[in-house]
């Protein structure tokens, strides 16, 4: 990064979904990989678990996991990458906010580390991170076994809530930092309240 050894660091942290996209990317991704009636059927299954959680009831994270054990269980590792790396392209090519484009590219030129705080998932993400510059992705990550076969769970949980300040407290690793933080919606908060600079989108 160069500069003062002693200043402290700068970071941009920025939510994916609803921040620098207008909209959910990962049931679009689950429809490419299974195609949408299976993933309508899978979503029907677990309707009542969906209510509740759209009452404030239920358990957003243990039911996005039995969505991705129920439709990406037992696919490949490589079949998974492919999908996601073409799929992160369109996204930054495609689905990225203008706005936050233009912010992004403020940030880097202003010298910032770039981090992408997300639930959705690494196979695709990584790519986005990678295509629009960024220094690290945070965000959920897919368990594969030793035979290479994704199991749907998440590998430390859904990025989410409390555990996006868990993973950009560990990412800072307690150093010295000015922070900026971009988030759209209450599973940011917790981020959003590390910030010297919060901005909701």
């Amino acid at each position: 990064m160069g500069g003062d050894p002693a200043a402290p660091r700068r970071v941009a942290a920025f939510d994916f979904d609803g921040t620098l996209t207008r909209r959910d990317s990962l049931a679009p991704f689950l429809a490419r990989t299974v195609g949408w009636p299976r993933l309508a059927l899978a979503a029907a299954r677990d309707a009542a678990a969906v209510l509740a959680v759209a009452s404030g009831r239920g358990d957003r994270d243990a039911a996005k996991e039995r969505l991705l054990v129920r439709l990406l269980a037992g696919m490949s590792r490589d079949r998974l990458e492919r999908l996601g790396t073409e799929y992160g392209a369109m996204l930054a090519r495609r689905r990225i906010r203008p706005a936050m484009r233009e912010r992004v590219a403020w940030h880097r030129a202003a010298g910032h580390e770039l981090v992408i705080v997300s639930a959705s998932l690494d196979v695709y993400l990584r790519e986005v991170g990678r295509r629009l510059g960024f220094d690290a992705v945070l965000c959920s990550t897919l368990e594969f076994d030793e035979h290479g076969r994704c199991t749907g769970r998440l590998l430390g949980g859904n990025c989410r809530a409390q555990a996006k300040a868990e993973r950009l407290r560990a990412y800072l690793g307690g150093a010295a930092a000015e922070l900026w933080a971009y988030g759209d919606s209450a599973g940011d908060d917790a981020m959003l309240a590390l910030a010297d600079h919060p901005v909701r989108v």
